[in-house]
């Protein structure tokens, strides 16, 4: 299996606050993950996932992102952007 990180954002009509984000933040935390979107109109968050694939791997964080989602009581807006990379994929001079 490969590690990815998977990011997504969603996009809607309420600008989001801190306390917001900072629930969504506890609730990817258990999957290495982070979160976004205090002050705009949407929130996002980048999640590690084991998967043999690209698309398996969006498919479990999508998964993991809507629950924590659910968790944190946010909308359960439209996603409008997802990134995946692999381990492999990801230079270390990036970071």
């Amino acid at each position: 299996m490969t590690q990815w990180s998977v990011g997504m954002e969603t996009t809607g009509d309420t600008i989001m606050k801190r306390e917001q984000i900072v629930e969504l933040a506890d609730a990817v935390a258990t999957h290495a993950g982070i979160a976004s979107g205090i002050g705009n109109n949407g929130y996002g968050a980048k999640i590690v996932v084991e998967a043999h694939t690209r698309e398996e791997a969006v498919e479990k964080a999508m998964g993991v992102f809507r629950e924590a989602a659910e968790r944190a009581d946010l909308p359960m807006w439209p996603v409008t952007t997802v990134e995946a990379a692999s381990e492999y994929e990801i230079d270390p001079e990036d970071w």
